[in-house]
Formats: C-alpha cells, sequence, structure tokens
C-alpha cells in the first residue's frame, strides 16, 4: 500500500519545480501507529527551502466544543476525566455526558455574567476537573479562557508577572482550587480587577463555588452563543513564559486548536483504530502543550485524561509513579527531567517495568531534546524487558503555533529528530549565520499577540510566516521526510575568539548527558571568550547519593565535596574526548547552589531553563566562573 501511495505522488503534475520523497520508518515498521511521512521540498530562488506535506489537511471541526458534544452523545458513559487526592485515593471521575451537563450549566452563568474577549475567565490553579469544566464552559459559549501557571502565584515574591497578566486581560472571574493558598495573589491583584472570585472549595465564604456555577440551571441562551462560535472565535490566551520581559497572551482561535488535532489524527493514524486512548499527565494547562496538544487530543478522540497530581520534581515524582502504577496510559507524555526519574524507577521495579513496555504503545517527549543517554537507557531497559525497542517520537512548536508544527510520525535513529511538517502547515528555512532558521505558517499559527499590534507585526515575515526564532538541521538533505533536527536559538548562540560559533542547544544536551546524573540542567557560557565554560544545575539528590552524606548536609557541602567535583571533572574529560573542538567541550564548570528563579524568569513550571535569563541574573557567577583565582570551579 506505501508503494502504491509512493508511486501516485512522484507522478503528481500539480507541483512543478518541486520533489516530493517518501520513506518508510528509518528504524523499523510503525506503519500500525502512524502515516508514512511524506514531504515536498520547494527550494527557492534566494535559496530559502520551503518543506510541507503533501497530504492536505482534511475538514477540521467548527470548535472544540463539537468534540464534546459528539462524544456525550455516541459514548456518554465514557470517562472522559479522572483525578485523585492522593497515591491510595480512589479516582473521582467525569463521563463525557456529565461533562457536557456540567459545561452547559457553568455557561449558562457564564452569559449571565456577560464575560467577553473582554472579560475572559482567568484560572489560576493546577490541572482539575474543575480547571477543565470551566475552561470548556467559556470556550462553549466563545468566551476565552486563560489558564496562569500557579508558580506566578504560588512561588512569587512580588506577583508583578501576575499584575501585568491581569492589568491586561482584566477577567470578569478568577477561579482557584481554594483561596487560602492563593490568598496573597489574590490580595497583590485586587486593585486590578473587578472579577468575580470562584473557589473550587465550596467551603470558602469569600468566593463564589464553582460547584454552585456547575449547577446553574441552562438557559436557552447557551445554544444559542454554542452555535455562534466560529472558527476565528477566540478560544483561549495562553501566555509566553515572560522570560525576557513581561509575558505576552498569545491568542488562540478555535481554528488554529481544531486544525492542529486535525493534524495530528492524520499523523497518528492509531487514533483512528484505537478508541481506547488513555493518557496519564501531568503537564500544566497553563502551557501548550499540555493543554492544546494533550489535553485537546484526548478530546479530540473521546479518550480518558487522568490527571497526575504529580510531576518531575523532588517530593512529587512518587505520586506520578504511584498513578502510572495505577493507571498505564496508551501514550506516555514527559519533559526530559521526567524520563530521567522514570528511568530510575523503572530499574528498581520489576512489575512496573514489564507493565510499562507491555503496555505503552510509545513514549513522546517535547520542549528540549531528549538527552542521548536517556533515549539509549529507555530503549535497552525496553529491550531487555520486552525484547523490543519502545518506539520514542517528538514534535516541534510554540504556544503560537498550538503548538504541532512539526510531528516525527516515523522511528527516528536517534534523539533529537522533530520530524516533518504536518497537514497544512509550511515551514521556511532562510539561513542566517550558518544555521537554517525556520518561520512557520499555516492554520495553527496565532493571529497574533493580545492587545499588542506592535508585538504582533513584528512576529511574522512579509509573506506571512511567524518567526519562531529556532534553527534547525535537515537530517538528510537529499531526504526531507527523514525529518528536521532541532538546532536551538538563533539568538542563543555565539561565537568564541576564535570565530568558531558554539551550538548551545546541542552542547547543553551533550553536558548533561557527559555529566550524568549529577547535572539537572546546564546554562552554556562564554560569551566573548576563548573557552566555553557550564553554569550546572546540579541534581541535589543524586549529588548527595554520590557523596554518601546524610539528608541533613547542607547544599554547600554537597556541591563542595570531593566526589562530586572528581565525577564533574571526569564528566568534563569525557565531553572533550567526544567533541575536542573548542565550541565542543567546556573548560569549566560552576555548580549552582541556588534554583533556578520562576520570578526571575530562569525556568517555567516544566522544568525548561531560559539560558539568556539564567546568563543575565547570574552575572556574578559567571564572573566567578571566569576568574582564574576562584577555587569554585571545576575544571578539566
Amino acid at each position: 500500500m506505501a508503494k502504491a501511495a509512493r508511486n501516485e505522488a512522484a507522478s503528481d503534475p500539480e507541483r512543478p519545480g518541486e520533489e516530493e520523497t517518501m520513506a518508510s520508518a528509518p528504524r523499523g515498521d510503525a506503519s500500525d501507529l502512524f502515516a508514512v511521512p511524506k514531504t515536498v521540498a520547494e527550494h527557492r530562488a534566494d535559496g530559502s527551502i520551503v518543506l510541507r506535506s503533501s497530504e492536505p489537511l482534511r475538514e477540521s471541526a467548527r470548535c472544540i466544543g463539537d468534540w464534546l458534544e459528539h462524544f456525550a452523545r455516541q459514548t456518554p458513559d465514557t470517562i472522559f476525566l479522572a483525578e485523585r487526592d492522593g497515591a491510595d485515593a480512589p479516582w473521582a471521575t467525569m463521563t463525557y455526558s456529565g461533562a457536557l451537563r456540567r459545561v452547559r450549566a457553568a455557561a449558562s452563568w457564564i452569559l449571565a455574567q456577560k464575560l467577553s474577549a473582554e472579560r475572559p475567565v482567568v484560572i489560576l490553579s493546577d490541572n482539575s476537573i474543575d480547571h477543565a469544566l470551566l475552561a470548556l464552559a467559556a470556550q462553549h459559549v466563545g468566551v476565552p479562557s486563560a489558564a496562569i501557571s500557579p508558580a506566578y502565584s504560588l512561588m512569587s515574591r512580588d506577583f508583578d508577572k501576575l499584575k501585568s497578566m491581569i492589568a491586561l486581560l482584566q477577567p470578569g472571574a478568577i477561579y482557584v482550587s481554594a483561596t487560602k493558598p492563593f490568598a496573597a495573589a489574590l490580595a497583590a491583584i485586587r486593585p486590578l480587577h473587578s472579577a468575580q472570585i470562584i473557589s473550587g472549595n465550596a467551603g470558602d465564604a469569600d468566593a463564589l463555588a464553582f460547584r454552585a456555577i456547575a449547577a446553574t440551571p441552562e438557559t436557552p441562551d447557551v445554544a444559542s452563543a454554542f452555535a455562534a462560535v466560529t472558527p476565528e472565535t477566540i478560544a483561549k490566551f495562553l501566555f509566553t513564559s515572560g522570560s525576557t520581559g513581561t509575558p505576552k497572551a498569545v491568542i488562540n482561535t478555535q481554528r488554529m486548536l481544531t486544525s492542529s488535532q486535525q493534524a495530528k489524527a492524520q499523523t497518528w493514524t492509531f487514533l483512528a483504530q484505537d478508541r481506547d486512548l488513555v493518557i496519564l499527565d501531568w503537564l500544566p494547562w497553563s502551557h501548550t502543550f499540555g493543554a492544546n496538544h494533550n489535553f485537546n487530543l484526548v478530546l479530540r478522540n473521546g479518550g480518558s485524561l487522568y490527571i497526575d497530581g504529580g510531576k518531575p520534581a523532588p517530593g512529587l515524582f512518587a505520586t506520578s509513579l504511584a498513578n502510572l502504577k495505577s493507571v498505564m496510559p496508551t501514550v506516555y507524555f514527559n519533559v526530559p527531567r521526567g524520563f530521567d526519574m522514570l528511568i530510575a524507577a523503572l530499574r528498581g521495579d520489576e512489575e512496573l517495568r514489564r507493565r510499562f513496555f507491555s503496555e505503552v504503545k510509545f513514549a513522546f517527549y517535547a520542549g528540549a531534546a531528549l538527552p542521548q543517554n536517556l533515549w539509549d537507557a529507555l530503549e535497552q531497559l525496553s529491550i531487555e524487558t520486552v525484547g523490543r525497542a519502545l518506539p520514542m517520537v517528538s514534535a516541534w512548536g510554540s504556544t503560537e503555533t498550538s503548538p504541532l508544527a512539526t510531528d516525527c510520525h516515523f522511528l527516528a535513529e536517534r534523539s533529537g529528530n522533530i520530524g516533518v511538517p504536518i497537514p497544512g502547515t509550511e515551514l521556511k528555512l532562510v539561513t542566517s549565520g550558518d544555521k537554517l532558521e525556520v518561520r512557520v505558517r499555516g492554520p495553527n499559527v496565532t493571529p497574533g499577540y493580545w492587545k499588542a499590534p506592535e508585538l504582533t507585526k513584528q512576529a511574522f515575515d512579509e509573506e506571512g510566516f511567524y518567526l519562531i526564532g529556532d534553527a534547525v538541521k535537515l537530517a538528510d538533505g537529499a531526504r526531507p521526510e527523514r525529518g528536521l533536527f532541532f538546532d536551538g536559538r538563533v539568538a542563543e548562540d555565539f561565537k568564541l575568539n576564535s570565530g568558531t560559533w558554539v551550538s548551545v542547544s546541542t552542547l547543553r544536551v551533550a553536558g548533561i548527558a557527559a555529566l550524568a546524573p549529577l547535572a539537572q540542567d546546564i546554562v552554556v557560557a562564554g560569551h566573548g571568550g576563548d573557552e566555553v565554560r557550564f553554569l550546572v544545575f546540579p541534581n541535589i539528590a543524586a549529588c548527595r547519593a554520590h557523596t554518601g552524606l546524610p539528608e541533613t548536609a547542607a547544599v554547600v557541602d554537597v556541591l563542595a565535596h570531593a566526589k562530586v567535583r572528581s565525577a564533574i571533572a571526569q564528566g568534563l574529560v569525557k565531553l572533550k574526548q567526544q567533541g575536542a573542538n573548542s565550541s565542543g567541550h567546556a573548560t569549566r564548570a560552576l555548580l549552582l547552589a541556588e534554583p533556578p528563579s520562576v520570578d526571575d524568569g530562569e525556568i517555567t513550571d516544566k522544568g525548561y531553563i531560559n539560558q539568556r535569563a539564567v546568563l543575565t541574573r547570574r552575572a556574578d557567577a559567571v564572573a566567578r566562573l571566569n576568574d582564574d583565582a576562584s577555587g569554585e570551579w571545576v575544571g578539566l
């Protein structure tokens, strides 16, 4: 069948001057999971390359509410959402029919409050069933929702970024899971809005209970407002991380969300056959990965989403493991840090390891390249356990692309392949120095930033391609269907005095692998110098275990321990052996005792480090790293 499709595509007369190539997955057969990638490459006279899928994007749903209405009719008793209070608690579940009833009821309340894009619903809390129902209710009747990372409310010292978000949105309703944990944040923003505060805790006397809102009698206005929703209607506002200034509110239309999932359905073909899609996921709905990719994947395909109350962080991953033992997902989603912790857990639990590799169809990582040592370890564990390698795939995009722009719907040979353009989306590759800057155009791309016309204008080129700021490399210049590799942020890379470019993204991943398991993340320094150097955010638990010191030992004592310093030095030697030129390894590393700051934009709540923000905020650490007389850094 694939051969017939290949011959038919090769004879297509509709694209003169373009070349189409196709291939089965490079590493084995994935035909039971994914569509065979088809990629068209248009080589332009100016040297740019436009990549697109030859598969047209099929018709998308009008809005995401159509999905909920459909499955509430077709599979009313299927579990849509589930959550639990702790590792030993039973799962509280919500069916599709039950969700629709509450969504329509809450939508009646929303309409009565005259909420709109100018007075949207803001949600400050973590993922929960109530969170999902309120957001869906707003979107059902054409009112945008805006989930804001709880870190801005619960971990911030000054609430400055939260204040700027509230001032921009002017919400008509603000939801929190309970008012007590959010008391300081709510007090800080009180002068900036006139919103009704809603609480998931029915006992909070200082807020309106969501339970009451979800019991509002449905009015005929709900059906009328739902019918009036169009693909251009704003579904939500999602904020960028704000690492370089005030966070921007990215407009997400209904078309963006539905076209993204339609493209996913055309690439992940197993979804059409497997109506038992189950996802166990912690990724926050304040970010596009957890919300637009994962949550909407479940809703669009009538699956079940079990909300994981844990996350890959000390003290919280045990909850994720307990949930994984309770509910084994169809597809396992995580960020690189999560896979690092998962591998350690699988090694120590034979039963969990057997179930995981037997029942999970494939693993999906995104947001950052999975260090090759983690890829290799997961693959080896899988082979040892079930006799085959667990397929591992990825994708690429941003908040502005909702998020899917490329999808690796084939079995890549190694970590880091972000795949090929999804149906309906075009990528333009433009030479930028010694890199290929990538730009994106398609129905999945945002129309712009809320109330920021100048920023919107600056975000697109003259052809309407979104300037995402990333660079990519073709896996095979002659065969674009073999995918792309993320090649860092265009603005992050720098030159050494020798004139040699340093690829920050590539070196960061290689450095984490070489210093494993002691390095949790790395910031690459050396701008304007002769050598590359590392600021290292250490894995404190791994460092402490390496030293043998007790749990009570101070972090500074752990990091200063001779065994830790020796292991870091050995890791630097290992990295140099892999990349002997000056831009391929670091000569020094400084271990940072202070964790990355959310307030200062150094890290998101998914654990992604912003290189530029760290280098700016920690200029004193960079100075110590460059000080030849300092005894703090570890050298080769």
